[in-house]
């Protein structure tokens, strides 16, 4: 193992869930589940990631039974019949060594392109951004029905063997929407002219998933500032105002918060402490005192949202990693685009063969390699 990277194979214990190394498999869209279901070469995809180390695999968002909670076709359910190619997956995973958890999901009113859900899609204002009004705004019978369909999907990752799970609370979706004031203009209890009010939908979910599974089980929840219908939003514009957003929700029973950023060795708050400053994760650490996963273009030069574009990358150096995580600034980094074409990559950075890693190439999101 190089000692340049020693700092990334420490193991990592909390609250039960014990990692061999600080390496978490991003949650990445594939969208290769036919009718929504799981199957083999999803579980082989799957335990490739394991069989070469990575500490904790993320599956990719895969969404809960609400009408229209997806929008791509070949998202993977998490309820139903989908639920037995799910334990296929998570016991490829378990044999191989390897820890997971799903990623709990409902894309709200966000689009995915020409392909439309059969019910109306859903959101907090039937808004998908600021002025840009599709869907349905929800009743206060879709909210409750919605929480109790994120608690249920938690309770069945617990019963069906898997490690952790993860909450999606970030990029613009459900919950976020909920979060945003340019999407969430509710004037009843759901919404409200703070960061405070309008946390009020995610807090309900993380204290029902909490119920659901227990003291003990491990949640993690997924965070961002910036939305994929605007880059530039931010929810907390200091950190007496992160305090606010975040702590509730640690309070509710979040363990682990996922804190999603372009790039990671971006500073959030570059006024206050310069270019060396603490980036999203180390904000939320340093706030709430719970761990943090950072995660933002690890590895590969771009961005995960230009592959869509047909974009591809080159592979980077892992310095300005090493010496954040040295710092302990946060605890875990998720590596994506990095990962979704190399499932070796861990194996291969552990090994000091730095020579033999690959770069991404967007024809990778057309297959499960």
């Amino acid at each position: 193992m190089s000692a340049t990277t020693d700092t990334l194979f420490r193991p990592f214990t909390y609250k039960g869930l014990s990692l061999k190394n600080r390496i978490v498999m991003a949650p990445m869209t594939r969208g290769m589940a036919p009718e929504g279901i799981p199957a083999e070469p999803n579980a082989a995809y799957y335990r490739r990631r394991a069989e070469h180390d990575v500490g904790l695999i993320l599956s990719e968002g895969t969404v809960i039974d609400r009408p229209a909670s997806r929008n791509l076709p070949g998202i993977p359910f998490f309820h139903g019949a989908a639920l037995d190619g799910w334990k296929q997956v998570i016991d490829a995973v378990h044999a191989a060594g390897g820890k997971m958890g799903p990623q709990i999901w409902h894309t709200g009113s966000t689009r995915g392109g020409e392909w439309e859900p059969e019910a109306p899609v859903e959101s907090p204002s039937g808004l998908v951004g600021p002025g840009d009004p599709r869907g349905v705004t929800m009743s206060e019978a879709d909210i409750e029905a919605t929480i109790a369909a994120f608690a249920q999907a938690a309770a069945d990752a617990k019963r069906l063997g898997f490690d952790v799970a993860e909450i999606h609370g970030a990029h613009g979706y459900l919950i976020d929407q909920f979060f945003w004031s340019g999407t969430n203009l509710r004037s009843d209890a759901w919404g409200g002219p703070t960061i405070e009010a309008r946390s009020r939908f995610g807090i309900e979910v993380v204290k029902a998933v909490r119920a659901a599974v227990g003291p003990d089980f491990p949640i993690v929840m997924r965070l961002s500032q910036w939305k994929q219908q605007d880059y530039t939003v931010k929810l907390a514009s200091d950190p007496a105002e992160m305090e606010r957003w975040l702590q509730p929700l640690v309070e509710a029973g979040v363990d682990i918060l996922h804190c999603s950023q372009r790039r990671f060795w971006e500073p959030e708050f570059p006024e206050l402490d310069g270019e060396a400053g603490l980036n999203f994760a180390g904000w939320a650490k340093k706030i709430t005192g719970v761990p943090t996963i950072s995660v933002g273009s690890v590895g590969l030069s771009g961005e995960f949202l230009a592959a869509f574009g047909g974009a591809g990358s080159e592979v980077t150096p892992l310095d300005k990693l090493l010496t954040r995580m040295e710092k302990d600034e946060f605890d875990l980094i998720a590596v994506g685009r990095a990962l979704l074409s190399d499932p070796a990559w861990v194996s291969k950075v552990k090994a000091g063969q730095a020579d033999q890693l690959k770069g991404f190439a967007a024809r990778d999101l057309a297959e499960l390699v």
